[in-house]
């Protein structure tokens, strides 16, 4: 593939040396819909991802071409005009983090050529957004000597989605991609930002994403409902435990104190932010203990809660979960990412990997006349350079 890339990016952007870079996609296994409530996530990061082809420009232009969206062409701007523009589609995310590292002070001299192309299926969940952001704060740390160390490029990524973007995520996404390890996974407390890794070396085992293939339409909307509800929550239970966050909260303190949240939808919504907060703590317990089975009992707990308490599985991410739990080798499978479509993802004895994908989408495709597709997926370091040394064009 990296020769592929290096001879598309001299046939769009003819000249001389160039430079390879990577950033994964992420998944969570466990700790949904938490990480906005204060709460811990544990995600990893990918072997999949977005790779990026660069070489400095000696004017001001950035020019970007995406063999994802070859219909779009090649995107330009100025490093003087950075701002927003619909009809530049995917190529917002790179100018977001561009305009974010340079408003905060960064010297981003001259501007340059960069491919990108990606294998993170797209609209699945697995945060091909916070991949291209994170490929490019890299790019530019690098190509310019910024010297920033990673967090402060995961804090620039988020910001862009923030507020270049418009889109008010949480920073598990970023955090995960630019801090991922190779088998481990990151124990993130969202409010503080403290992290731990732990080892996730499955032996025997491997994780199988599933993408369920359902446009994910209420995604956005439901999202930004349920921050909401939950907010409401917070603020019932606020007059009288002083609390910053939902994640501050014990089951045991929930139940003592839920009946001060009057709407019964905005408690369901606070008890699975609670409960999945105790799970996501409990199963890194188990992972570390080297208790597999019990991890997996806790994903399939965290998808029933996000099914029954947080409403937003979905027909498809119901069918294929529970084609899932139904397979012989399963050891645990829940819903990843915001929910309404998108991707599972199972933790599979290898000697029943073939049956699993087998039989999950022949039950799949019986219930919703829809076809998954899935992913043996590895676990891979963070966003990074690929290959210092240059190519030749």
């Amino acid at each position: 593939m990296m020769d592929q890339l290096k001879i598309d990016f001299n046939k769009i952007f003819p000249g001389g040396e160039a430079r390879v870079f990577f950033a994964p996609g992420r998944v969570n296994l466990i700790g949904e819909h938490t990480d906005y409530n204060g709460g811990h996530v544990f995600p990893c990061a990918l072997s999949i991802g977005t790779y990026a082809v660069v070489r400095k420009r000696e004017d001001q232009l950035i020019r970007m071409y995406s063999l994802n969206f070859e219909d779009i062409g090649t995107v330009e701007c100025s490093l003087d005009n950075l701002s927003y523009q619909t009809d530049h589609d995917w190529a917002n995310y790179p100018k977001g983090v561009i305009d974010v590292l340079r408003k905060s002070g960064q010297t981003i001299s001259t501007g340059f050529d960069i491919l990108f192309y990606g294998n993170i299926p797209n609209g699945a969940g697995l945060s091909s957004s916070a991949s291209i952001e994170l490929a490019t704060a890299v790019v530019v740390n690098e190509l310019f000597q910024l010297n920033l160390d990673t967090i402060s490029l995961v804090k620039a990524s988020q910001q862009a989605e923030n507020e270049f973007i418009g889109v008010s995520c949480g920073i598990m996404d970023q955090f995960a991609i630019g801090m991922g390890k190779q088998d481990a996974a990151i124990l993130l407390n969202c409010q503080t930002l403290d992290y731990t890794y732990s080892p996730l070396k499955l032996k025997d085992a491997s994780l199988i994403i599933g993408n369920t293939n359902k446009r994910r339409g209420l995604a956005d909307s439901k999202y930004n409902e349920r921050r909401s509800e939950c907010d409401a929550a917070l603020k019932d239970l606020q007059q009288e435990l002083s609390i910053s966050s939902l994640g501050d909260l014990t089951s045991q303190q929930f139940e003592q104190f839920k009946h001060l949240i009057k709407n019964d939808i905005h408690q369901k919504r606070a008890k699975h932010a609670v409960y999945e907060n105790e799970r996501t703590k409990e199963a890194v317990i188990k992972l570390q203990a080297g208790d597999l089975t019990g991890f997996g009992l806790l994903m399939n707990e965290s998808h029933r809660s996000l099914r029954d308490d947080y409403e937003v599985t979905g027909t498809e991410l119901d069918a294929l979960v529970e084609a899932a739990w139904a397979q012989d080798g399963v050891i645990g499978s829940r819903m990843t990412g915001a929910g309404f479509g998108g991707c599972t993802i199972s933790i599979v004895k290898n000697e029943y990997v073939d049956t699993f994908i087998e039989e999950v989408n022949k039950s799949y495709y019986e219930k919703t006349k829809l076809t998954a597709d899935f992913y043996v997926v590895q676990v891979g370091d963070g966003a990074r350079e690929l290959d210092a040394e240059t190519v030749k064009g």
